[in-house]
């Protein structure tokens, strides 16, 4: 979505921002953006290292079953 704006786009965009919030308030806006742009980023950094390590457990478990049932079998 934000690929195809271009320089006159986010020209334009910022324009704007200044007309409507000001040139004092700008500064704030940009930095609540930016701060949750990164608590974003870290929450779904989280969440892709949970999802990952509960998907190493569960193989983990299999491949302990699979061992177990071997055992059972060859004696």
């Amino acid at each position: 979505m934000l690929s195809n704006i271009g320089i006159p786009g986010l020209i334009l965009i910022l324009v704007l921002a200044l007309i409507i919030f000001g040139p004092k308030k700008l500064p704030e806006i940009g930095r609540a953006v930016g701060q949750t742009l990164k608590e974003f980023k870290k929450s779904a950094r989280e969440l892709t290292n949970d999802v990952a390590d509960d998907v190493k457990n569960e193989i983990n478990d299999v491949k302990s079953e699979i061992k177990d049932v071997k055992e059972t079998v060859s004696k």
